[in-house]
């Protein structure tokens, strides 16, 4: 996972933040890729065929897919089945430095949100992020770049509900080309980020970038 300095400001309704200033600075070096080669070790990247599809670059998802939003209510747990991921969600903050606070790093199988902007199922962007391995093995998100267009992740809630949204793109890219707006911005309906290590691997600098999945609610139960 990467550490991400974020600057925040509100638009519309309090619950859609929208980040405006992004940097990013490495924290998960995957050193338990030196052991076998990172070749072999390396986790799955996002195709090509899982990007945005949209002539717009906000995702193909129409109307009749998607779902009315929630109220606010904090997250505890997500859930993607087709990558295996049943994890407990931790909140999130900022650190001293202005950066995004991470879960730790000790914790592999926990992902964390970031509890001052929107929660996930209410209108706005919600943002998840986790930690794709540590020095000892692959971490909550080590498969999150083999998500795959229509692929669900649920999100269970304090409210006692779940709200299910819809991946509708997932791409990978350079730290030094990553896109603030596209990420952070505001939407106009309930959609749901998940980040973490990507990009390729380098034995000096660990991860050159992030995945980010892009998913919008389409359920709720």
């Amino acid at each position: 996972m990467h550490h991400i300095r974020r600057r925040s400001s509100r638009v519309g309704s309090p619950s859609n933040t929208v980040i405006v200033s992004v940097s990013v600075f490495a924290l998960c070096c995957g050193l338990w890729l030196l052991g076998d080669g990172a070749a072999t070790n390396a986790p799955p990247q996002p195709s090509t065929a899982q990007a945005y599809s949209a002539p717009d670059g906000r995702g193909s998802g129409r109307p009749s897919e998607q779902a009315a939003a929630l109220p606010p209510s904090p997250p505890d747990r997500i859930r993607v089945p087709a990558i295996g991921v049943d994890a407990p969600l931790t909140g999130l903050g900022l650190t001293s430095t202005g950066s995004l606070d991470v879960p730790p790093p000790e914790r592999t199988n926990l992902a964390g949100w970031y509890e001052a902007g929107t929660t996930p199922g209410e209108t706005g962007t919600a943002v998840v992020a986790g930690h794709v391995d540590n020095a000892e093995g692959p971490a909550v998100f080590y498969s999150l770049g083999a998500l795959r267009k229509g692929d669900t992740v649920e999100v269970g809630r304090r409210d006692g509900g779940t709200a299910v949204f819809t991946v509708h793109a997932v791409e990978v890219y350079d730290a030094r080309d990553f896109p603030d707006e596209k990420v952070y911005g505001a939407a106009k309906r309930p959609e749901l980020r998940i980040i973490t290590c990507g990009g390729g691997y380098s034995r000096t600098t660990g991860y050159r970038g992030n995945v980010v999945v892009y998913a919008h609610l389409t359920d709720s139960r």
